[in-house]
């Protein structure tokens, strides 16, 4: 009798983007927590980021959480996935969000994220969807999110 193999699927728990002050600029969950388990929790994350070194590796362990990031300019891009994720699979990922922003903010930086947070909230939306990457092109990314601005000009 053979049995099915169980496949866990791996996921984002979360994208947190916040500045070098550790102030939040955009929060995504795909998890169910309240605001009294988020706000610290994300918290001691980002305090955790912030005191690493340029040297020291972009990855840690946080409770059940794998902890992924990666700074550019002033930005710190960090997410958290499953114990089982591919670390070096996230950072492409991280490299692809702010790659898309890039090419929709014109060099994103922390002010374009903070006036347009639902353009910003609407490519990571594009890019997972109920905690799983389902597409890092940047042309198919950005397609709805032009059709958006366009409208709202």
């Amino acid at each position: 009798v053979h049995t099915r193999a169980r496949t866990r699927v791996t996921m984002i728990r979360f994208v947190v983007l916040v500045n070098k002050q550790g102030q939040t600029r955009l929060a995504r969950y795909y998890e169910e927590l309240t605001v009294d388990e988020r706000c610290p929790m994300e918290a001691e994350i980002v305090r955790k980021c912030l005191a690493r070194g340029e040297a020291q590796c972009s990855f840690l362990e946080f409770r059940n959480y794998k902890v992924v990031y990666r700074r550019y300019a002033s930005l710190f891009f960090i997410v958290g996935v499953d114990g089982a994720e591919n670390e070096l699979g996230i950072l492409e990922f991280i490299h692809a969000l702010v790659e898309t922003m890039d090419r929709f903010f014109e060099n994103v930086c922390e002010l374009d994220i903070m006036f347009h947070l639902e353009k910003a909230h609407f490519i990571v939306d594009e890019m997972i969807t109920n905690g799983c990457i389902v597409d890092t092109n940047k042309a198919n990314i950005l397609d709805p999110v032009n059709i958006l601005d366009k409208a709202s000009a």
